[in-house]
């Protein structure tokens, strides 16, 4: 049995599967033109060498599907067509737009798929297909992969919609602080899905345009309702880096009006209590001559001057505003 094989189905075309315990059997299903669904984990060696051993496949469409790094595309194959996409990581202690690559082989017959990481998309279609409510066939089976891609990406980018309303209140009723932090990830998460949604919304256009003749007029509409969809997330993901930058732009003005009026109470404090002390430094040298050493009310007279010059600044300053 193949280590990379995360499950192999046969369609029965009534919305269910029939699971498949050898590879050895598809050359014979593909014969009597039943729709065969395989999914693989490329990362394992087994999974290479099968893929390398299949008459279907050319040397640079198996490498293709087994590449470490690949952006979403269409491609025309010698006997299909390739299909790499992107889903949301939804995998537990990891980042939603650190994004699952999933590669596909197809044509009217059978339907390959490589990731390397868990794809809960795939493992929704596996679930319906098992309750007899999956794809009937290979046409309905892609456009429901498509459509469950698309649809997982919802949740992510509406909670980015959600934290950055916390945070655009956050600025208008002066309530509280916004974690930097929280926002830097905001943002990071933001450019990175739109960095993969944009090429995946070019490659599912490009497979509409490829008007297979396999492809039925019900899975085109799915597609096409998921091309339509990846232009919306596209457009809010878009948006949503705009209000990113408002927010940040709105923090770094605040911050600094913040050490601004911090800088300007010091400076005022300083302004007030720079001639009384060049004052009584003036008078502490030890030089003879300073006016006042023998008078019992040479200090009182001091203090009391100092104060007077104090409340005249205090004054001045008032008159201009500056206080």
């Amino acid at each position: 049995m193949n280590s990379g094989l995360v499950h192999a189905v046969q369609l029965d075309g009534l919305g269910g599967a029939t699971p498949l315990a050898e590879l050895t059997d598809i050359t014979h299903l593909l014969a009597k033109k039943k729709p065969v669904w395989l999914h693989f984990d490329y990362s394992s060696d087994e999974t290479i060498n099968w893929l390398k051993a299949q008459p279907f496949l050319e040397e640079w469409e198996w490498q293709a599907m087994t590449t470490d790094e690949t952006r979403p595309r269409v491609t025309q194959a010698e006997h299909g067509l390739l299909l790499f996409l992107r889903g949301v990581n939804l995998n537990p202690q990891q980042s939603p737009e650190d994004m699952v690559s999933i590669r596909c082989f197809m044509n009217e017959h059978i339907l390959i798929t490589c990731r390397k990481r868990q794809l809960m998309s795939a493992q929704d279609i596996l679930h319906a297909l098992k309750v007899g409510k999956g794809p009937k066939n290979i046409a309905e089976l892609l456009s429901t992969l498509v459509q469950r891609l698309t649809a997982r990406m919802q949740d992510v980018i509406y909670q980015i919609d959600e934290q950055l309303d916390i945070f655009e209140d956050i600025l208008d009723n002066h309530d509280g602080q916004i974690d930097a932090t929280v926002l830097s990830t905001t943002r990071r998460q933001t450019i990175a899905l739109k960095r993969y949604l944009k090429p995946q919304k070019v490659a599912i256009s490009e497979l509409l345009e490829c008007q297979l003749t396999w492809l039925d007029d019900t899975a085109a509409h799915k597609i096409n309702e998921a091309d339509n969809a990846l232009s919306r997330y596209i457009e809010e993901l878009e948006s949503a880096i705009e209000r990113a930058q408002v927010i940040q732009h709105s923090l770094s003005n605040q911050l600094s009006e913040q050490l601004n009026q911090r800088m300007y109470v010091m400076s005022v404090v300083a302004a007030l209590f720079l001639p009384l002390g060049f004052l009584t430094g003036l008078l502490g040298v030890n030089i003879g001559g300073i006016p006042g050493t023998e008078s019992p009310y040479a200090f009182a007279l001091f203090v009391t001057s100092l104060c007077v010059l104090t409340g005249g600044i205090g004054y001045y300053f008032r008159v201009k505003h500056w206080l």
